[in-house]
C-alpha cells in the first residue's frame, strides 16, 4: 500500500482516504468488517460490495480530475431492522449520479452506451439510492436492508 494514508473516526464509523485506486481495498475492507460484525449474508455484502466499488471509482474518477482528493466513507449499521446505510462524502466537483437517465438494459444498445450502467446497478441492488449537494460536498447515500 506504500504511502496510502488514512484515519478511521474516533467513533469507528467513518473511513477518510485519498480517492485513489489504491485505497478501494481499505475501504471495502473497512466496510465488509462492519457488515460482518452483524452476520450479514453473502448475496447482500456482495451486491453491497459491487455498489461501493463502483460509487467509489466514479469519485477517484471524476471528483478532483486530474488531481487527488479525500473521500470520507461512512458506514452505519442498524439492528431494528437491520440495515446498512453508507455514504460517500468528496469535495469535488458537484454531480448528481441520479439526475442522468437510468440506462436502457434492454436490448444490443446497451453493451455500446458509455455510463449510466454502474449508478444503475446501484438503484437495482440498493433499497435507496439519494444524493445531494451540502456545504460544498458531493454526498451520495446507499441504504441496503439486510434482514
Amino acid at each position: 500500500m506504500g504511502d496510502l494514508e488514512y484515519k478511521i473516526s474516533e467513533d469507528g464509523k467513518s473511513i477518510i482516504i485519498d480517492a485513489v485506486d489504491d485505497a478501494m481495498d481499505p475501504v471495502q475492507d473497512f466496510i465488509s468488517d462492519k457488515l460482518e460484525e452483524y452476520g450479514c449474508e453473502k448475496k447482500p455484502m456482495f451486491q453491497i460490495r459491487l455498489a461501493v466499488e463502483e460509487i467509489f471509482v466514479n469519485i477517484i474518477s471524476y471528483a478532483y480530475s486530474p488531481e487527488v482528493g479525500k473521500a470520507e466513507i461512512r458506514c452505519d449499521v442498524t439492528e431494528n431492522p437491520l440495515s446498512v446505510t453508507i455514504q460517500f462524502l468528496d469535495s469535488g466537483k458537484p454531480f448528481d449520479p441520479l439526475a442522468k437517465e437510468d440506462a436502457d438494459t434492454s436490448g444490443a444498445m446497451f453493451m455500446e452506451q458509455e455510463g449510466g450502467f454502474g449508478i444503475h446497478l446501484v438503484k437495482s441492488t440498493m433499497d435507496s439510492v439519494d444524493y445531494e449537494y451540502r456545504d460544498g460536498k458531493n454526498v451520495l447515500t446507499i441504504k441496503k436492508n439486510l434482514a
